[in-house]
């Protein structure tokens, strides 16, 4: 309004893609020579938003070439990878926002025009987010899709983890590695030939992540972790959250005591249990808790590709296996 009248009210309507129209106060709006810029304060609510409380700022200026162009200003990102729902070499801002962004600007004029988008110190915050995993650089990204915070989710966490499975997809991975977290993946560059971007943490969210790794022609996919953690989707809980499922020590604990007898110490571990074992028991313990994880997810999910387990421990030592290996090339310890 500013760019193309000179003037700019105190308070600003902007509609949201519902059609719902909500009222802003900008905290500065100024004009220099070339363009004008805008300012607000990022109120999340209780969400727990690492943007709550970060100056968004955006400027824009009038453009040679028709349409909106977007560009990443200060604490932005700028997506490096294929897979996501922006391409390589744009802006992090999500499709939701651009749409809202190009909605209220072409209210205002028809002329071409470019809008940058920063976010000071948000290079720094995005360290503590997803997106280096993501192949996102210098910055964090502007996502949503109604205009609205809504509280912290399982579904932002799961898109986040989707959003790694797509990209490893795109860049050519055709047997990814379904780990729960920096432990599952130091372990698996340890005992394996691991590729770039063929690493997929997954944290708890294995059932989803399960149902969505079936939709892809792949030619196969290994889960490797903890038997603590794995075991439980041997026995369909597949939410692995400590919060928000069962502890798998009873029916380990079980299966080995069904084999071998008693333990001879006490633990209320699954790591404990294993710590206990000569190394031919624990082999047989864990490479039948792997092959019934097989078994549960295979029945389950229906894979139409080849599925591997493997079991390390919390140091990263392999422990047990089921199914074929080959397509990750497994290396000496």
């Amino acid at each position: 309004m500013l760019l193309a009248s000179g003037q700019a009210p105190a308070v600003v309507d902007v509609a949201l893609p519902e059609g719902e129209r909500i009222s802003f106060t900008p905290l500065e709006v100024r004009r220099d020579e070339a363009g004008c810029r805008a300012a607000i304060v990022k109120d999340a609510g209780d969400d727990p938003d690492i943007t709550n409380g970060s100056l968004i700022v955006v400027r824009v200026d009038w453009s040679e070439t028709d349409g909106v162009t977007f560009r990443a200003g200060d604490g932005v990102g700028t997506v490096t990878l294929a897979g996501l729902s922006i391409p390589p070499g744009e802006p992090a801002i999500n499709p939701g926002p651009r749409k809202m962004i190009e909605n209220a600007v072409r209210e205002i004029t028809d002329r071409g025009v470019t809008v940058t988008v920063s976010i000071p110190g948000g290079s720094q915050l995005a360290t503590k987010t997803f997106n280096p995993k993501l192949g996102i650089v210098g910055g964090l990204s502007v996502l949503g899709s109604t205009g609205r915070v809504r509280p912290f989710s399982h579904a932002a966490i799961q898109e986040s983890i989707r959003c790694s499975l797509s990209i490893s997809v795109a860049n050519g991975v055709r047997a990814p590695i379904f780990v729960p977290g920096h432990m599952g993946a130091r372990a698996a560059a340890r005992h394996l030939q691991v590729a770039e971007n063929q690493l997929v943490e997954v944290g708890n969210e294995w059932g989803y992540m399960l149902a969505q790794v079936c939709r892809y022609d792949l030619d196969g996919l290994l889960l490797l972790g903890h038997p603590g953690k794995l075991a439980k989707l041997w026995l369909r809980q597949w939410d692995t959250h400590s919060a928000r499922s069962e502890s798998a020590f009873p029916p380990v604990l079980q299966l080995y005591q069904e084999q071998f007898g008693r333990l001879t110490g006490e633990t209320m571990t699954v790591e404990g249990i294993f710590t206990q074992l000569k190394p031919q028991q624990s082999r047989w313990l864990a490479d039948m808790i792997a092959e019934r994880i097989r078994q549960q997810v295979t029945a389950e999910f229906a894979p139409a590709f080849g599925l591997s387990v493997v079991l390390t421990d919390n140091a990263g030592a392999w422990l047990g296996a089921s199914g074929d290996l080959s397509l990750w090339q497994p290396v000496a310890d």
